[in-house]
């Protein structure tokens, strides 16, 4: 007969647990601190229309904003509608698929969506992880890649550039880095 350590099982299943615990009340917490910092957009509402920005044209479904955001489509079905009543996204007919839409960003929404990247974001980035060394939060993101994992589905990140006409990028990018690290370096 095997000899079985209860000890460690109990332990291990614990802090799995807590770990466990600990992730959906930091989710809920970040989510409440950045629907402060990128008015009027929720947290929510700023990830969906950033991930319409990361998928290419003919392929913003519901479905495929829904696998982006590891979610599903009931809630970005009604996360997009709100957008659009306030008409920073609209809804087209699917080329490719005549039961999919597309959803686009309208310029007042792009308009909104380079304002939270420039100050909300920069900020809300530079405030969450004032206490982390880069190399924590590679570490963090890599973990957090492979808890995604767990179930056999990749995570489909947001590694791509994003082309955002009528802004100067190079700029935008300098700005947004200057003010990033001004904002890291206070205590």
């Amino acid at each position: 007969m095997d000899y079985i350590d209860y000890n460690k099982g109990i332990y291990l299943l614990h802090i799995m647990e807590q770990a466990f615990s600990s992730l959906i009340s930091v989710s809920n917490k970040l989510q409440i601190t950045g629907d402060q910092y990128c008015k009027p957009l929720t947290s929510r509402q700023y990830m969906a229309m950033l991930a319409v920005l990361h998928l290419p044209k003919d392929e913003t479904t519901f479905i495929n904003i829904a696998k982006k955001l590891g979610t599903t489509k009931q809630n970005i079905t009604q996360l997009i509608k709100n957008l659009e009543k306030k008409n920073f996204v609209y809804i087209i007919p699917s080329k490719k698929d005549r039961r999919s839409v597309n959803v686009r960003v309208t310029d007042l929404g792009m308009n909104i969506m380079i304002k939270c990247g420039r100050d909300g974001s920069i900020n809300f980035m530079a405030d969450i992880f004032k206490d982390f060394t880069k190399e924590e939060v590679e570490t963090l993101w890599k973990l957090l890649i492979k808890l995604y994992c767990f179930d056999g589905v990749k995570m489909d990140g947001f590694e791509e550039k994003v082309e955002i006409q009528n802004i100067d990028k190079d700029k935008e990018i300098r700005v947004g880095i200057e003010k990033f690290l001004k904002r890291r370096s206070i205590d």
